[in-house]
């Protein structure tokens, strides 16, 4: 038996027409390589979609929704190749597009992790990589300060997504945070943490490794049909509950606990808006 050079883990929810189309897309990889699926007790047949039109596939069949983050330490911990790929279920693969990435960790020992360029269904260029998010960010976009001072977080967040370094989503560079829709690794960094759900994990993982090098490499094209699972007041729910963690974590109980508290206009605001 060929031991796979690359652990592809998807994990997936009730995304089974998509997941679908990225199974089939992965079966132009030319790498040794594996692909799990770990399926958070999907209600929409997604574990017997695969069994029946991909055993190849290693199929994880959860009894219950480990969400994002449970999910992907479960297929991390099953994986056994050199280096791991978490990839959503909403994403197409282009041809070559694995090659070029586990390609460029296997020539720059340096590098830690890197990304492909993601791209809407239309062809369109999606924002992907970021800087870590400060406190000041967090507290600015989730709060009433950023109605208050508008030019104050466009400026943020032009610092964030690197718009203020001419960034376009075009040219390869090294980035702080590498998106958890498509991000490649060597297999004994790549688990999250466990505390978190949905949100944030990309950002706790660049903290973690923060003088490591992450790389965005746009000659790797994927298509992602974003936030295809998470639109609906629990994704949100979920939303402010790990931003929480993280700041906690990251920034101290203080600043967590203001950051909840002025959040709170924003996220009643929120609940009313889908309340209706």
């Amino acid at each position: 038996m060929t031991v796979p050079l690359l652990s592809i883990v998807i994990v997936n929810y009730n995304t089974r027409d998509l997941l679908r189309d990225c199974l089939r897309s992965l079966q132009t990889v030319t790498l040794p390589h594996e692909v799990i699926v770990v399926d958070n007790a999907s209600a929409d047949n997604s574990a017997e979609m695969i069994r029946a039109e991909f055993p190849a596939v290693r199929l994880l069949a959860q009894d219950r929704n480990t969400w994002f983050c449970g999910g992907n330490n479960i297929g991390i911990a099953a994986a056994s190749g050199e280096f791991v790929l978490l990839l959503n279920p909403d994403t197409v693969v282009h041809q070559g597009a694995l090659e070029t990435l586990v390609g460029a960790l296997q020539a720059d020992r340096t590098l830690l992790g890197c990304t492909a360029q993601l791209r809407y269904p239309d062809g369109t260029i999606q924002r992907t990589c970021s800087r870590i998010p400060s406190y000041l960010y967090l507290l600015v976009n989730h709060t009433p300060l950023g109605m208050l001072f508008p030019h104050w977080q466009a400026a943020l967040n032009a610092h964030h997504w690197y718009a203020d370094a001419g960034f376009n989503n075009t040219q390869a560079r090294d980035v702080q945070v590498l998106p958890g829709s498509c991000a490649l690794f060597p297999r004994n960094v790549a688990a999250l943490d466990a505390d978190l759900w949905l949100y944030f994990p990309e950002d706790d993982l660049a903290r973690r490794h923060a003088q490591a090098r992450f790389r965005f490499i746009p000659e790797a094209t994927i298509t992602h049909r974003e936030k295809s699972s998470t639109r609906s007041w629990l994704a949100t729910r979920v939303y402010f509950r790990d931003m929480m963690i993280y700041t906690r974590k990251h920034h101290g109980a203080g600043a967590a606990a203001l950051l909840w508290a002025l959040s709170r206009p924003l996220y009643w605001g929120m609940w009313l808006r889908q309340a209706r």
